[in-house]
């Protein structure tokens, strides 16, 4: 009818054995994931310093070497001159 009391004592270890070792796992489990998250937060730190300084050394020598002169566009010729060659006499055509 009842069970004895070293089998209740048994049954009572093994929950607790069971329940503790979840806490351990989870407790594992927590600890890499602050672990990764720390790693994830130096790595991005340390690549946010190095295109911050890449940045300021492209200022500087952007800064320190003169523009180049700009070239000023060629004059396009208008689109009637472009429709009309025959508006133009030939040289060769000329009355002497």
């Amino acid at each position: 009818m009842g069970d004895s009391s070293k089998d209740v004592r048994a049954k009572a270890d093994l929950r607790f054995r069971k329940a503790e070792r979840a806490a351990t796992a989870r407790d594992q489990a927590m600890n890499e994931y602050a672990a990764e998250s720390e790693r994830r937060r130096l790595k991005t730190a340390k690549l946010k310093e190095l295109r911050l300084a890449k940045e300021a050394e492209e200022q500087a020598a952007a800064a320190s070497s003169p523009a180049p002169p700009k070239k000023k566009p060629a004059a396009k010729a208008s689109p009637s001159a472009k429709a009309s060659p025959a508006a133009k006499a030939p040289k060769s055509a000329k009355k002497k």
